[in-house]
């Protein structure tokens, strides 16, 4: 399982479902082949807008509003925007590369036969159904077996290596101290619903949501076989067990806080914490190597799951797994059970219509599971070395303007100054793809057992996670596929990350000028760097350790100025009576307010006063018109109360609205008034 990720990216995906190869080819947009037959022009247009909206009353309808209009949500979506038509891109070329690597042939290396085989495995709905539960029978036997409580900790263990994850997370991480090391990490889990807090809230949104996942249990265990009163019973033990797991959690917006998050301790510490699991057998049967210090992320959990492990009968607990077995493998299952899930998953928590294409739900797992054969394919076919090159260039102008203005800040002391300026020079840029190509020779893909490539796949991943403790940290590991269109920022690397996938239009265009291109990427880049320095970012130093190198009255004024971003946030309100969570979106908050001012600071040292109006735009308006187009989107309902409670990231339109009305630039820029919604009245600044 992954370690405690800390990474701060530009956008969060969907929820519920993650050597140098030769010179590659030119960019998807110059690559006809690579693309749709009619794919959309994500080129930034002036015409997206809407001129009948003042853009000082509401810059995000101003410059999306024509988009919005043309480009409704489509049945099989929950979000639809300009970050999803270029995932949508992406897929078609990840398709096609599939499409092809599916043909069996001999001439097919190696990576293509794992992609290919996986593709097609995944593909062939006829074989699946007819295989019906076969493919975990054994699973499930396993768990029916089961004949004495001292046996869970060896099926857990066995289960999390299938990728069926139960009771809590374990895996390898970074030692937040000690950045060179990594230890053993096991984190809260278990549960089914998206936050602790859907079983924890009693207002009537929530309580229908509980209501429709306890029907939706029990329809799974009746698919499995069960008659209706035993899963109807099943169904509530399943909920009993998580909302116990559930009360043992820390909350979304305490995670936030590395410090909570770290409690490093002894095995036996451990077993002392939670007595009533046999942490020894569990160790063993995961595989992991001889070990003696791990970080238990929050300790209060592992007592609550403590006191469950007394609560429950075995029968219970028998319950529990089998639950987690069908939950895991139901995407590569029997099309009642696909459907039965995306009912719930999808329908109900996202207001998505339609199920996905079967060939885009198996793209996504092929990228998923094995993402770095598929993604060395795609950065062949679409990655041009010019994108690579200018996108680095951007890089260091908008880094020498973050310099500058951490210099220029008067709020903050020489001493903290100099120390933010050494973590600055440190930061380390990764783009494109990863210099040394993962090894997934290892993995047996068979073109007739779809679930069986899934189990095999996670056990892998299992296994390279695990595998990495005791061991020196690798820094060229990425987080991310080289298709994600995504980005971010780990301040335990102290690196920012850029994917193949997300250096396209609208963010990245080889044939746009400097001023569209440092609205969208550029933000981008400015947005992950300040990352560096936000509420998460700045307790680590240059090495990524934990570590305090704030002078005390340094931190109450950054604390102080914050505050500002948390009152700001909280106001808006995306959908009904639900409020953003200004605690939670924090820290994107203050990048996005951040990394939009760096890199305007960057644009005008770069161009200066030498480029005139384009299609009756200044450069600082097509700056932040290309800026306000990568946020354009629209989202269901059912998709922003989601959004709301777990995301922390802003939607789209307060991520450009929240950030202008704070920029006297942007105010300059279009013309704006004391008094207009677009200029606040104490306007708010960190960086």
């Amino acid at each position: 399982m992954p370690r405690i990720l800390l990474a701060a990216s530009i956008v969060v995906g969907a929820a519920f479902a993650q050597t140098a190869p030769k010179p590659p080819a030119p960019v998807p947009q110059q690559t006809p082949a690579a693309t749709p037959a009619n794919p959309p022009d994500l080129r930034f247009d002036p015409n997206l807008r809407d001129k009948s909206i003042d853009p000082c009353v509401d810059f995000y309808q101003y410059a999306c509003g024509n988009w919005i209009k043309n480009n409704p949500i489509p049945p099989d979506q929950s979000r639809w925007g300009r970050f999803t038509q270029l995932e949508e891109r992406n897929l078609e070329v990840l398709h096609q590369i599939l499409e092809q690597a599916a043909k069996p042939n001999q001439s097919r290396d190696a990576v293509t036969q794992k992609i290919g085989d996986y593709y097609a495995a995944c593909m062939d709905v006829p074989a699946i159904d007819a295989n019906g539960l076969k493919p975990i029978q054994p699973e499930l036997d396993r768990i029916r077996n089961l004949k004495d409580k001292s046996q869970l900790a060896a099926e857990v263990a066995h289960l999390q290596r299938m990728g069926m994850g139960s009771m809590f997370d374990f895996g390898s991480g970074q030692d937040f101290k000690d950045s060179n090391s990594v230890i053993a990490q096991a984190d809260q889990g278990g549960i089914g619903l998206p936050d602790r807090d859907y079983y924890l809230k009693d207002d009537a949104q929530m309580k229908q949501v509980r209501e429709k996942y306890l029907a939706h249990v029990q329809r799974m265990f009746e698919l499995a076989g069960e008659p209706a009163a035993q899963a109807r019973a099943g169904a509530q033990t399943v909920m009993r067990i998580e909302t116990d797991l559930a009360k043992g959690s820390l909350d979304r917006v305490s995670r936030r806080d590395p410090e909570k998050q770290y409690h490093r301790m002894s095995k036996q510490e451990l077993e002392a914490l939670e007595p009533a699991f046999r942490w020894t057998e569990y160790f063993t049967d995961s595989g992991a190597p001889a070990f003696q210090q791990i970080n238990v992320a929050w300790p209060d959990f592992f007592k609550a799951q403590n006191t469950a492990l007394g609560a429950y009968t075995l029968d219970d607990w028998k319950t529990y797994l089998r639950w987690n077995v069908l939950h895991a493998e139901a995407p590569l299952l029997p099309a009642p059970f696909v459907e039965e899930s995306f009912n719930f998953y999808g329908k109900t928590l996202t207001g998505a219509k339609e199920q996905r294409p079967r060939w885009k739900r198996c793209v996504d797992f092929t990228d998923s599971q094995l993402g770095e054969a598929l993604g060395q394919k795609f950065v062949e076919r679409t990655f041009g070395a010019q994108g690579k090159e200018r996108t680095l260039k951007m890089v260091a102008e908008i880094e020498k303007a973050l310099g500058k203005d951490i210099e220029s800040l008067t709020w903050m002391t020489p001493a903290t100054k100099k120390q933010a300026e050494i973590k600055l020079k440190a930061i380390t840029n990764k783009i494109g793809y990863p210099d040394k190509w993962r090894d997934y020779s290892s993995v047996t893909i068979k073109r007739d057992d779809a679930a069986g490539n899934g189990m095999r796949a996670d056990q892998f991943e299992f296994e390279r996670q695990l595998n990495k403790i005791g061991k020196p940290v690798d820094r060229a590991e990425w987080q991310m596929t080289p298709p994600t269109v995504n980005a971010y920022y780990d301040p335990q690397m102290n690196n920012i990350n850029f994917p193949a996938g997300i250096l396209q239009p609208p963010f990245y265009d080889n044939r746009a000028d400097d001023a569209v291109n440092y609205g969208a990427i550029g933000m981008v880049i400015g947005h992950e760097l300040t990352h560096g320095f936000d509420d998460q970012g700045r307790q680590f130093d240059p090495q990524g350790n934990l570590r305090d190198w704030w002078t005390a009255a340094d931190a109450k004024q950054f604390n102080d100025k914050e505050a500002c971003f948390v009152q700001e946030y909280s106001s808006f309100t995306p959908v009904d009576d639900i409020h953003l969570n200004g605690q939670l979106t924090l820290g994107e908050n203050t990048a996005d307010n951040g990394g939009l001012r760096l890199a305007l600071m960057a644009l005008l040292d770069v161009i200066g006063n030498s480029q005139k109006p384009v299609d009756g735009l200044t450069p600082e308006q097509r700056y932040f018109l290309s800026f306000a187009q990568i946020w354009c989107e629209s989202a269901t309902p059912e998709s922003l109360r989601l959004h709301a409670q777990t995301d922390p990231h802003s939607p789209g339109r307060f991520r450009v609205n929240g950030v202008v009305r704070n920029m006297p630039e942007f105010q300059k820029a279009f013309a704006c008034r004391a008094g207009q919604p677009m200029v606040a009245a104490n306007a708010c600044r960190v960086w």
